[in-house]
């Protein structure tokens, strides 16, 4: 039996079969992806790997997503999807905004079932340059212009990768490196602590630095 998405007349990769046959395919090979992403990092995972993982040939996700740096961003966007309601927690008004984004925010990465992959991905941006540009593109684009756009302040953008900046501080010290007293430090502590300037970056009007 020829594997899926072989030559044939549709031409090497071409996929077949139904539209719903074809989403079916996309979601396998997403998913296959996330898992080897997640389980090897960036540099040790390859098409090949994720093929087979999903059942396909690799071909078929070459023709859906091109190379391997493409499949790495759709698997991002996919993992990173629970940040981008980020803007639904903006558009609440700016009195604690601080608070909601923190709590949103850590809330995430306290979930063990989001935070495996976005750990690797993290991981992975760290010691990877094209990593680091498909997740960089990625917070930027989907992320903190979306954040941007909600605030009626000075520099909406800059306060933007501000906010960004200090929780990812909070990911690395806290779940990467696993510093303490952070590392343990309950989760209620840590919104406290944190909001305060969440809240002065996002609403202040005045200077965004001292």
């Amino acid at each position: 039996m020829a594997p899926e998405g072989g030559t044939g007349r549709r031409g090497r990769g071409r996929p077949a079969g139904s539209r719903s046959g074809t989403a079916e395919t996309r979601e396998r090979i997403l998913s296959a992806a996330r898992q080897e992403f997640s389980a090897r990092g960036y540099d040790k995972t390859s098409i090949r790997a994720i093929a087979k993982s999903a059942g396909v040939d690799p071909a078929l996700v070459h023709h859906y997503f091109g190379a391997k740096e493409q499949v790495f961003e759709a698997s991002i966007e996919l993992t990173f999807e629970p940040a981008f309601g980020v803007p639904d927690v903006l558009a609440s008004g700016p009195e604690g905004v601080g608070e909601r984004l923190a709590r949103f925010f850590v809330a995430i990465w306290e979930n063990p079932v989001s935070r495996a992959p976005m750990l690797a991905i993290v991981r992975s941006a760290v010691t990877n340059d094209a990593a680091a540009a498909v997740l960089r593109g990625i917070v930027l684009r989907r992320l903190l212009e979306r954040v941007a756009s909600e605030l009626e302040v000075p520099d909406p953008r800059l306060r933007a990768e501000l906010a960004g900046a200090q929780m990812i501080g909070i990911v690395m010290m806290r779940y990467v490196i696993k510093l303490e007293p952070l590392a343990s430090a309950d989760m209620e502590e840590v919104v406290a602590l944190v909001a305060p300037t969440l809240q002065r970056y996002l609403t202040d009007p005045g200077p965004v630095t001292d």
